[in-house]
């Protein structure tokens, strides 16, 4: 099968071009070795199928991330049929530097103009056919967000690979050019090397790999320095090639683009946005309200009260007398994400019983148990969830491939930059909404290791689809069993919470052990635009098949478990229900609840109290798992109480609040904990394998465990105690004095950031 590789810029659109390519033959690995991701797909419609590889976005192919180094080596080794590179033609001439470094392989390339749509509509031209002309390799213009262009790019593309092609360089006129041709001699006569172009520009440049791999050219080079003479830059090579490369891109390929004519001082549509989304003061604000907006759309139990909705009779609307009553709301209209919910859990829940009562009398009770309350009980428990976890995930799907997420950072960066942390920094944070391994991966792109080391310690602290089932559970039975606030104002409020918290830490680490200066803040900000509903729902598609699998693997594991150790004792007798607090899992629970004192689940709830305890534990493996646990054992006290029938979801943790008097500050402690305690088992592996050292992993985990302890400790006392507040309010001011004073003479780096057409 031929391959070809998708290399280019970041937010290039070349993700967006994979989708469009491979659509669901795609699959998501790893490269060998590292924990960056390996997009794989298969493109049907040429003459043979084609395997599409995505390789990482990168600027060049110099070895200065583990991304760009993925890349090189496998265009360099795995020598693909062709590469397409995949060109911003809103940014063409930043972007055509990778192109000339491609351009220098001896590999089939073309050039797939993305977003020419956003060009012509902006009044710009470019001129397709002079570009291949001048750039000697095939061009086809595309968008990839509308599906225009693909076929006819692939058509190329696989003419291309047909046809072997020898490497080229733009630096031919360069001061350099002489240098180059006699090092490529040199290597293309030892008969060792493919690609002697490529390897002799970049050994010029004294790049650290091509140093290690030919030592014995490079008195050569340094020989030349010793009669070089240049202005400029000296005898930095490096440099004089960059802007050699920038000099013939400006000098031969502008001629290709007719730039919008627009009147002095005229502003885009997105500069316009910007000025309010990114305003000086405005701007975090706003922030704050799109995001309550999204918690509201996905949470809210009044979105619409009925008398806004004239005529409509509330007996309609609530279902009333039907399996899913309540399911839109009884006086109000539930917003979508409540809707989805009850329409599952109600599902679930008449699974549950329909299996119940086919199973009662036909097999012994504990086999019921263990199947309806143990497995679905736990299963369905986090299950029910999924409508709301995958509505939260399109919301904020949504905000990254619009283009504001990156605006989010910029903002951030304008705010703690004095403080010791960039904006860059507040991007893999930001990815932490979705899940924190890919998160932590991304801090690769920070420079300093000590900001890369506290930005994967406080990424677990923005909440990802998996700690959801957490708050919606308790916040729904927050406001069921004491009608206090509202599900959605509850739920918000915990997500900023855990953003301020990673905010605050990682501050406080930046000023004191790990010190470090800020490094500068380029960043490019991609036009405003409409995301596209297929992209969309490939996102929404991998988070449901992650999300099923660990439920039926990992939880479904834990669930069996818990069920067994909630149901023997530690003579390994069996026991019913009502006798689970002699359980193996009570006497676990029972010894280490003491601990949890402060935090307001401990000694002082009454006998079943040692549940949360337990909760938060096999949260540890998987955070679905602290309502799965809720769901398991709900059926236990359930009998304990001799209520009618087992609870899930929402209703399991009333009964949890019932059975062990548990208060509102605790709960809130309780949410606050499991948000900011050690996570998930992979995500732990993942911290490991990034910090790459012991101590500092050790270290990590322990302030996971403190972090989480004292946040919860302060939101139970302040909630108990009103006020204490003023205590905690006087030494957070304290310690933000000590933090401007001591870094008030400190040198602020510079920040810049680009945007596109």
């Amino acid at each position: 099968m031929l391959k070809f590789a998708l290399a280019g810029n970041p937010n290039s659109g070349k993700t967006t071009l994979f989708n469009t390519l491979t659509g669901s033959t795609a699959h998501v690995g790893n490269w060998p070795g590292v924990t960056v991701d390996k997009k794989e797909g298969v493109y049907k419609k040429c003459g043979e199928p084609i395997s599409i590889i995505d390789l990482p976005g990168i600027y060049s192919l110099s070895p200065y991330t583990p991304e760009e180094i993925i890349s090189r080596n496998y265009i360099l080794d795995e020598k693909p049929d062709c590469v397409i590179n995949i060109v911003d033609a809103t940014n063409l001439e930043r972007n055509l530097y990778l192109t000339t470094q491609l351009m220098e392989i001896d590999v089939p390339v073309i050039v797939a103009l993305n977003m020419m749509d956003e060009v012509t509509r902006c009044g710009g031209k470019i001129d397709a056919a002079k570009l291949e002309k001048k750039l000697g390799i095939p061009v086809a213009e595309v968008s990839a967000l509308k599906g225009a262009g693909i076929k006819v790019l692939m058509d190329k593309a696989y003419a291309a690979s047909k046809t072997p092609r020898k490497g080229s360089t733009v630096l031919k006129d360069s001061a350099l050019a002489h240098l180059i041709n006699d090092v490529k001699i040199a290597l293309a006569g030892s008969g060792k090397v493919d690609n002697p172009l490529f390897h002799a520009v970049k050994l010029v440049e004294m790049d650290s790999l091509e140093v290690e791999a030919h030592k014995e050219l490079v008195q050569m080079i340094d020989d030349f320095k010793a009669i070089f003479t240049d202005n400029t830059f000296g005898a930095d090579f490096e440099a004089i090639v960059a802007d050699s490369r920038y000099q013939y891109i400006s000098k031969n390929f502008s001629c290709v683009l007719t730039k919008p004519t627009k009147a002095e001082g005229a502003l885009t549509k997105s500069d316009k946005v910007d000025r309010v989304l990114t305003h000086k003061w405005w701007g975090i604000p706003i922030f704050l309200v799109i995001l309550f907006a999204v918690f509201h759309l996905t949470f809210s139990e009044d979105l619409l009260y009925l008398g806004a909705m004239g005529a409509i009779p509330e007996t309609f609307v609530s279902l009333e007398g039907t399996f899913y009553e309540g399911m839109f709301g009884a006086g109000s209209i539930h917003s979508p994400g409540v809707i989805l919910f009850n329409f599952l859990d109600s599902s679930m829940g008449g699974v549950s019983e329909a299996l119940a009562g086919a199973m009662e009398g036909a097999v012994a009770d504990w086999a019921t148990g263990l199947v309806v309350d143990g497995v679905l009980g736990g299963l369905f428990a986090v299950l029910s969830f999924l409508p709301q976890i995958l509505l939260l995930f399109l919301f904020f799907s949504i905000l990254e491939d619009s283009g504001y997420m990156a605006r989010v950072a910029f903002i951030l960066d304008r705010i703690f930059r004095r403080f010791g942390l960039s904006g860059r920094a507040f991007m893999p944070m930001i990815m932490g909404f979705g899940c924190s391994i890919p998160a932590m991966i991304n801090t690769r792109t920070l420079a300093d290791s000590n900001e890369r080391t506290a930005t994967i310690r406080v990424i677990p602290f923005f909440s990802c689809g998996a700690k959801l089932p957490i708050l919606t559970a308790i916040a729904g039975a927050i406001v069921m069993n004491f009608g206090v606030g509202n599900a959605d104002i509850i739920t918000y409020s915990m997500y900023v919470l855990g953003i301020a918290t990673a905010i605050v830490t990682v501050l406080l680490m930046r000023n004191t052990t790990m010190r470090g200066e800020v490094p500068p803040f380029i960043m490019e900000l991609p036009a405003y635009h409409a995301p596209q509903f297929k992209n969309l729902m490939l996102h929404l598609w991998d988070k449901l098949k992650h999300f099923v699998k660990k439920a039926f693997t990992i939880i479904l594991a834990s669930t069996i478990v818990i069920w067994f150790v909630s149901h023997f004792s530690w003579g390994w007798n069996y026991l019913p229900d009502a006798a689970i607090n002699e359980s193996i899992l009570a006497g676990l629970g029972q010894f280490v609840q003491p601990l949890f004192t402060p935090l307001g689940f401990g000694s002082q709830l009454n006998a079943w109290g040692w549940v949360f305890v337990v909760a938060a534990v096999t949260g540890l493996i998987a955070k679905e798992n602290v309502i799965a646990t809720f769901g398991t054992l709900a059926a236990c006290i359930t009998a304990g109480f001799a209520a009618d029938e087992a609870l899930e979801g929402i209703d399991s943790v009333v009964q949890m609040i019932t059975a062990t008097g548990i208060t509102v500050p605790a709960l809130l402690a309780f949410i606050a904990f499991n948000m900011t305690t050690i996570p998930c088992f992979a995500a732990v592996a993942t911290a490991k394998a990034e910090l790459n050292d012991k101590k500092k992993y050790h270290a990590t985990l322990l302030f996971w465990i403190v972090t989480s302890y004292v946040v919860g400790t302060i939101i139970y006392v302040i909630g108990s105690w009103w006020w204490t507040s003023f205590l905690f309010a006087a030494a957070i001011a304290l310690a933000v004095f000590l933090i401007i004073r001591n870094n008030k003479h400190r040198k602020c780096p510079f920040r810049k950031y680009k945007k596109g057409v």
